[in-house]
């Protein structure tokens, strides 16, 4: 086992890891020194919190039924929506540059896992608080890691929104994988091993390291 050094900027999740992890810089949220207009400091504040509803034209597009095509099947089963379609609903409902992630924190690297909290502010507004998680399987895959990290945030928020909230309805999910999915035996070519695996029924068979 190594012991992993305190890197600033970042905090470990623990002091005796399996891997070391590269220094990186200091990217703890810089406070702005008040709450003056155009200036809030979205690593602690709740301002604008269940202040109101937004305006029927952008709840309209936010609480959308999803689409059927743009949902994704994972082999495991789980059912998803990419994060880019999240993104185009919030441009959508809000416009380019009327929402955005803010860190509520440092950046949290441990030997697998790298985690970040994050805000969702809309229109000036915060809307919601999640931490985003990403695994990662090398030391130089942290930075791509940590992109992913605040895009698995993005979703998390976005059930505050009522976005793709479906995915989460256990009816759902049944009606939708004995409709759009189906379940095929596999092998895992490098162990040998035969396993049931999800997909949808429109999408290719199965890739490396898979074979169906």
């Amino acid at each position: 086992m190594l012991r992993t050094p305190r890197f600033a900027g970042f905090a470990t999740a623990s002091e005796d890891v399996e891997a070391e992890i590269p220094p990186q810089p200091n990217d703890a949220p810089v406070p702005f020194g008040g709450e003056k207009e155009g200036q809030t400091d979205w690593s602690k504040s709740y301002y604008g919190l269940s202040q109101q509803a937004f305006p029927k034209e952008a709840a309209d597009i936010l609480l959308a039924p999803v689409e059927p095509l743009d949902v994704e099947c994972k082999p495991d089963g789980l059912l998803y929506l990419p994060e880019i379609k999240y993104r185009r609903i919030l441009n959508r409902a809000f416009g380019p540059g009327a929402w955005g992630l803010a860190p509520r924190g440092e950046t949290n690297v441990s030997a697998k896992i790298v985690s970040r909290e994050y805000a969702l502010v809309c229109q000036g507004r915060l809307v919601a608080i999640a931490r985003g998680e990403q695994e990662y399987f090398d030391v130089n895959g942290v930075a791509t890691a940590t992109e992913a990290c605040k895009s698995n945030a993005l979703m998390r928020c976005c059930k505050d929104l009522g976005i793709a909230s479906e995915l989460w309805d256990p009816r759902f999910i049944r009606e939708f994988k004995a409709k759009y999915c189906v379940e095929v035996f596999a092998e895992h070519v490098p162990t040998k091993k035969k396993k049931k695996l999800w997909r949808r029924k429109d999408a290719p068979k199965l890739a490396y390291p898979y074979q169906e």
